[in-house]
């Protein structure tokens, strides 16, 4: 794929999404970056002086279908929005929780897709670019309403990368590991699971695990770059990752989950 016409993001406003957006403007899309407060995408317009193509901010709240807006002529359609909530054991996730990352990560990225996909193919064709996460390859505890919501994108992307495929349409999986993002800042902290005596030596096990992610971080800035580049390979795999550790762990799939924290706790016994 040439990196030209319509680009659109889902979350744009920061992290990720925001250094997508940035970079496939740079390359010479026509981005459309969408998020909930368009307030927040204050500055994007000024990140990309002098770049090949150009970007504007749309409101897009992927839980509310009335503000889903699919550009004419997309191309490229990067589903990056996603939330996440406390660290918890699954018997202890409310079901008010369940179905409001369900509804974000799953079903508002269902909604925006089966807009796009008509609009792709009269434009001849295109990329549908899912953000997952590598935690899908990692059994880390705590992280089971997150991990099972990215889990269910991840399959629904495999089956629909078969679907559209005779449309010129090709679907691509993107799955980061630390990345320099507030999300990943927010991760670094004793699980919540803490809190629960029955849990509380395994979460902190898990804190432990989890300060070893700093080490391992991306800027934002390279992960969008490696995004960028498993968009415009039209030759390429299904899966990727956009940073070493991810790397990593996607190279090691293949087997069971790997379960990193289980298997330290389980020796430490």
């Amino acid at each position: 794929m040439e990196p030209s016409g319509v680009a659109m993001v889902t979350g744009a406003s920061r992290g990720i999404g925001r250094a997508v957006a940035v970079d496939l403007a740079h390359a010479g899309f026509d981005v459309v970056a969408s998020m909930r407060n368009p307030s927040d995408g204050q500055g994007l317009p000024e990140e990309i002086e002098s770049a090949a193509g150009s970007i504007r901010i749309a409101r897009l709240d992927v839980d509310n279908p009335s503000t889903i807006e699919i550009p004419d002529g997309l191309k490229v359609l990067v589903n990056n929005a996603g939330i996440e909530r406390q660290y918890l054991p699954l018997e202890s996730i409310s079901m008010d929780d369940w179905r409001s990352v369900f509804e974000t990560n799953v079903f508002g990225l269902v909604e925006v897709t089966r807009r796009a996909i008509p609009v792709m193919r009269e434009a001849g064709g295109g990329v549908i670019c899912n953000v997952t996460s590598s935690s899908i390859l990692a059994a880390v505890p705590f992280y089971t309403l997150y991990r099972a919501s990215k889990a269910a994108v991840s399959a629904l992307g495999e089956s629909l990368r078969a679907e559209v495929a005779q449309f010129g349409i090709r679907v691509v999986e993107i799955m980061p590991g630390p990345i320099d993002t507030d999300m990943l800042t927010r991760s670094d902290r004793i699980p919540e699971a803490a809190d629960l005596p029955a849990y509380r030596d395994l979460a902190m096990q898990a804190y432990e695990q989890r300060k070893g992610a700093d080490m391992h971080t991306t800027p934002t800035s390279e992960a969008a770059s490696r995004i960028r580049t498993a968009i415009l390979d039209d030759e390429g795999p299904l899966k990727y990752s956009c940073d070493d550790l991810a790397e990593g762990l996607l190279q090691a799939w293949g087997q069971d989950p790997i379960s990193l924290v289980g298997q330290a706790y389980e020796k430490g016994k």
